[in-house]
């Protein structure tokens, strides 16, 4: 197939593009960066629409994964990436008459504070979702599967807390926050949570590209199907990356308030947000302190799929790539 991929200056955009490529799918990347990939490039934003049309002409397939993912930032440019973005791809697909769109969501969609326990891909839900990116990320979705039967087929699939080597969001963040001494525990630490390996990902939305007229309207969930207590698993990263291990804990009740406090102080005053991160947010206290697991069963029959990587096996990939 002829198959843009969007957004594949990223870890798992360019995974994606690179696994079509080997199977002999002839692959466009469109990013507004170069992605350093053997691959004809498109350098533009997602939120041109007129530079999306004309990258989606001619296609057989679209993999949508551009995004803004951060924790804090102005809701606009949430908006113009996520919403927008996705906007203009959908409708460049549907007067193009591209019959196949993987559209690249999150759990986060569907996550609103509380524990998700072998749960499955429930409805994305604008009004409870935490925080810009999961919101603009379910409104997102909502559009991409309220479409009329007819071209584009589309599948949403969400990955859930992908990494691996090379990983910017994830392994990235413990990193500078572990080095800093900045990286701890909320609440006991006990919490289950799963995490998707790259390789796995990108193989799950490869799947979905094969399988997508019969998953038409659908979400399905992503994951290693390996939960591990985030102690254990931030834990785990950092002994794989040579950085110290979360050192201390902050009660749950405290993180989270803080973590509303700091939301508001970021979005009020641009001076904050020029500064970087906040050191804690609301909805980075409550996945840190709620499980989020998901039952992998109906995925993994849909896409006739499963992972191919454990995580203890991508924990030892991590360590040797990170000690070159």
């Amino acid at each position: 197939m002829r198959v843009l991929v969007t957004g594949a200056s990223g870890m798992l955009g360019g995974a994606v593009a690179d696994a079509l490529a080997e199977r002999g799918d002839t692959v466009t990347l469109l990013q507004r960066r170069p992605a350093g990939r053997p691959h004809r490039e498109i350098l533009a934003d997602i939120a041109d629409q007129s530079a999306v049309a004309m990258a989606v002409a001619g296609q057989d397939a679209v993999v949508h994964l551009a995004a803004k993912v951060d924790i804090a930032g102005s809701r606009r440019d949430y908006v113009r990436t996520n919403v927008t973005g996705t906007r203009n791809v959908l409708e460049a697909c549907r007067v193009a008459g591209v019959p196949r769109l993987v559209h690249v969501s999150s759990p986060s969609v569907a996550h609103t504070g509380t524990s998700l326990v072998g749960a499955g891909a429930g409805p994305a839900d604008p009004a409870r979702a935490r925080g810009h990116y999961a919101h603009t990320k379910a409104m997102a979705e909502l559009l991409a599967l309220s479409g009329d039967p007819g071209p584009p087929a589309v599948v949403t699939v969400r990955p859930h807390l992908v990494w691996g080597p090379g990983d910017t969001q994830l392994v990235g963040r413990i990193v500078e926050r572990a080095r800093t001494g900045r990286l701890f525990l909320i609440g006991s630490g006990a919490a289950l949570i799963d995490s998707t390996y790259v390789t796995n990902a990108a193989d799950a939305l490869v799947a979905a590209l094969d399988h997508c007229p019969r998953l038409d309207g659908q979400a399905l969930v992503v994951s290693n199907g390996e939960p591990r207590p985030v102690a254990e698993l931030l834990a785990s990263i950092c002994r794989a990356v040579g950085v110290p291990p979360p050192h201390g804990s902050i009660p749950t009740g405290p993180a989270r308030a803080a973590g509303t406090v700091l939301d508001a102080a970021w979005s009020a005053l641009p001076v904050l947000r020029r500064s970087g991160n906040p050191p804690l947010t609301r909805f980075l206290a409550e996945q840190l302190s709620t499980a989020h697991w998901f039952d992998q069963r109906y995925t993994r029959s849909a896409l006739d799929w499963a992972p191919r990587i454990s995580l203890d096996l991508g924990l030892t990939i991590l360590a040797a790539r990170s000690s070159r």
